[in-house]
C-alpha cells in the first residue's frame, strides 16, 4: 500500500499533505518568510502610456471597414425603396456606414434633402441626419 509522506507535521490533519501553500489559510503559515514583491514587478511595464493607447488605436483601425461603393442598379434599387417608405411607411430599418463601420438605426424617415444630399430621420423624438453616399440598406 502507498503511504503519503507528510510535508507539513505541525498542521491540522487535512493539511499536513498539501504541496500549495495558496490552499493552506495564512494563519498556519510562517508569518517571518517575506511576501515578495507582488505587483511592483509590473510598474515597468507601464511607464508609457501612450504607446499602449497607440497600439489600442491600430488595433480598432483594423477592424474598420471601407466605404462601400454602389453600382447604378444598387443605387436605383436603394432609391425605389426610400421612394415607397418616404411616401408610403415611413418607419424603417437603415443600416448605414459610418466612420469605418456599419450601424443600424430604427426610425422615421421624415425628408430627403436633396440640396446636401442627406436624408432626415426621427430616432426617438431626435432629428438625425443620414448621408446618403453612407446608406447602404432600407428596409
Amino acid at each position: 500500500m502507498f503511504k503519503l509522506k507528510i510535508i507539513n507535521p505541525g498542521l491540522p490533519e487535512p493539511y499536513k499533505y498539501e504541496t500549495d501553500y495558496r490552499k493552506i489559510p495564512s494563519k498556519y503559515l510562517n508569518k517571518d518568510i517575506p511576501k515578495g514583491r507582488t505587483m511592483i514587478k509590473w510598474q515597468p511595464f507601464a511607464t508609457m502610456p501612450q504607446q499602449y493607447e497607440t497600439i489600442k488605436g491600430f488595433i480598432e483601425d483594423q477592424n474598420k471597414v471601407a466605404k462601400p461603393v454602389f453600382d447604378e442598379q444598387t443605387l436605383r434599387d436603394l432609391n425605389d425603396v426610400l421612394a415607397q417608405k418616404l411616401f408610403y411607411d415611413p418607419p424603417a430599418l437603415i443600416k448605414y456606414w459610418e466612420n469605418g463601420y456599419y450601424k443600424s438605426i430604427e426610425c422615421e424617415i421624415n425628408r430627403f434633402d436633396s440640396e446636401r444630399n442627406k436624408l432626415e430621420v426621427i430616432e426617438n423624438g431626435e432629428r438625425v441626419l443620414l448621408s446618403m453616399d453612407c446608406i447602404v440598406e432600407i428596409e
